[in-house]
């Protein structure tokens, strides 16, 4: 084999192996990429969800405070009405009482 064609396949080695340490961190470079935009999306993910979650905590707050505040007026509006009832009742009681102390 003749120098020149020693030397055109040393170079052509060369080229090749180049090539390769080329494509080899082109691909480390395209994993860590890949990985890096993973993660961020990974990270949007996790906020939108926990920004979810604390939305739907905030709708449920407000929903089971009216909701007590619903039953709390119509608990009181119901024993401002056993008391009517009640007090109605007082001035009958007593004047029963009465009589049944007089009749002894």
């Amino acid at each position: 084999m003749s120098l020149e064609a020693i030397t055109s396949v040393a170079i052509a080695e060369q080229e090749a192996r180049n090539a390769i340490a080329s494509a080899q961190a082109q691909a480390k470079q395209l994993l860590s990429d890949a990985q890096a935009a993973g993660e961020a999306s990974l990270e949007a993910a996790r906020a939108k969800a926990d920004s979810e979650l604390e939305a739907l905590r905030r709708k449920a707050e407000e929903k089971s405070r009216a909701d007590s505040d619903a039953l709390n007026r119509s608990l009181e509006e119901e024993r401002q009405a056993l008391r009517r009832k009640a007090e109605a009742k007082l001035d009958a009681a007593a004047a029963l009482i009465v009589e049944r102390i007089v009749k002894d």
